[in-house]
């Protein structure tokens, strides 16, 4: 149960952008990167808060050496002792015990922190007893520890150095020291070293990659969103403009086969266009020709039923080629009176069937649209509404944004279900739109295509009291002075 709950958590903080993911990744990348670089700080820090207990330390046990070395040897353990206090104990041993002590060192697996103390260690004693005596003194670090383990980067105050060396007496004696040694006084603040450190190579490099990373995406993702809007006005429109072909290598290649794949469709709808109409021309032909047989038929009832067969095959010829050129024979663009339009289809309309067609509200100013097209489609509205409702009412409603025209009529509506299907071409309901009133269920697919090449849609739905709302949504291009 906790690993789905992880999951969908981490489903949910995952970014939904391309840009998002992508400085997601690069940080991610650089914090995995600069915890493995940590260490570096790790041992720089540790190396800090050895340096001066061990120049303390040095200083110490240069100047007990000094002191020893003036002494013979026999006289050498009595001083040993008096040298010797709590957290500094000297103590003498021979050759062979140092031999062994030393094997010892040299079996241990080496540790980089401790080598480079020791080097810090024999350049002090190197120095200081150079400067007194001119000579070089041997020296091994036997074992150093930083007292308190990893936290003491942290939380010591004072931090101890725990040491144990040897140091050449000569005569074949040495000299062991095993001391602790603190800061004596220097004032240390890890935390401030740990928030300097996280502040300024963690979180300022992060701020600095994701900046970085989403401008660069940004930029890099700039022809894949003008390519995505390509192919949502090709869905619209069939002849807009090609990409163009620039940018980066991949991007010119895309666009040039976006333009490739344009071309290809374009060319296919205008030869099913071409290739319809010629059969739509073919067929009027022998209709025209059955027409004038069927005229010399007998009896009158028989001729009757041939002129209403050939009339509605005409028909269906002809509505046929209306849905595949009507929506695409669109035109120019030009600004048209929306309220002209509707008052004029409303009136042609509404005398052609007998009834008065109210209209409501105005539109703010023209459209930008495709004026033969449009007229169309709210013909195709009006006219399904008068055909099944009896009767129609139009509303306007506009904004800066949207134009909205609604048909409005009190006809048997259609069952929720099939409120999607009936947009579909030759799409017929049997039983609740009255198919037998005519019409071939190609009216509301080519307003929907219309309506679509627009940029806009056809929204139906059941009235309350009975009937059907089709709202006509077109989007202006550019917003009201």
């Amino acid at each position: 149960m906790a690993w789905v709950q992880a999951g969908a958590l981490l489903r949910r903080l995952w970014p939904q952008t391309l840009s998002g993911r992508v400085a997601l990744i690069l940080v991610a990348g650089m914090l995995a990167a600069q915890a493995l670089t940590g260490t570096i700080w790790w041992e720089s820090r540790r190396s800090q808060l050895l340096e001066v207990p061990l120049r303390l330390l040095g200083a110490r046990a240069a100047d007990s050496l000094l002191l020893l070395s003036s002494l013979p040897p026999e006289a050498r353990a009595a001083a040993v002792g008096t040298l010797s206090t709590q957290g500094y104990q000297l103590t003498l041993i021979d050759a062979a015990r140092a031999r062994r002590l030393m094997e010892d060192l040299a079996s241990a697996p080496a540790d980089a922190a401790d080598a480079m103390a020791g080097d810090l260690l024999a350049d002090l004693l190197a120095d200081v007893l150079a400067r007194r005596v001119g000579a070089a003194v041997p020296f091994h670090l036997l074992a150093l520890e930083l007292h308190g383990g990893a936290e003491t980067l942290l939380t010591a105050h004072e931090p101890e150095a725990h040491v144990r060396m040897l140091l050449g007496l000569g005569n074949g004696q040495w000299l062991q020291v095993q001391a602790v040694e603190g800061e004596a006084g220097y004032p240390v603040r890890p935390y401030w070293a740990l928030a300097d450190y996280v502040l300024r190579i963690y979180l300022l490099r992060i701020i600095v990659v994701v900046v970085v990373a989403l401008l660069a995406v940004r930029l890099a993702m700039r022809p894949l969103a003008r390519m995505a809007s390509a192919a949502d006005a090709l869905g619209k429109d069939l002849k807009s403009p090609p990409l163009p072909l620039d940018g980066p290598r991949e991007v010119r290649q895309a666009a040039q086969a976006f333009n490739a794949m344009q071309q290809r469709i374009a060319d296919g709808v205008a030869e099913r266009t071409r290739f319809f109409a010629a059969v739509s021309h073919d067929l009027r032909t022998p209709i025209t020709r059955l027409r004038l047989r069927s005229e010399m038929l007998e009896p009158e009832a028989l001729r009757d039923k041939f002129r209403r067969d050939l009339q509605e095959m005409e028909a269906m010829v002809t509505a046929t080629l209306d849905m595949l050129t009507g929506a695409d024979a669109r035109g120019e663009r030009q600004a048209l009176d929306i309220n002209a339009l509707v008052q004029g289809v409303a009136q042609d309309l509404g005398e052609a069937h007998g009834v008065h067609i109210p209209i409501t509200g105005r539109a703010l100013r023209p459209l930008d649209c495709y004026p033969h097209s449009l007229r169309r489609c709210l013909q195709n509205l009006l006219e399904n509404a008068l055909r099944y409702g009896r009767d129609a009412e139009l509303r306007i409603s506009d904004s800066d944004d949207l134009l909205r025209i609604d048909v409005l009529d009190r006809g048997p509506g259609i069952a929720q279900e099939q409120l999607a299907q009936v947009l579909e071409p030759f799409y017929r309901m049997e039983a609740s739109r009255n198919a037998g009133s005519g019409g071939f269920g190609l009216g509301l697919s080519i307003a929907d295509a219309v309506a679509k090449a627009h940029g806009g849609r056809i929204v139906l739905g059941n009235r309350e009291g009975g009937g059907l709302e089709a709202v006509l949504e077109l989007p202006r291009k550019t917003p009201a002075p």
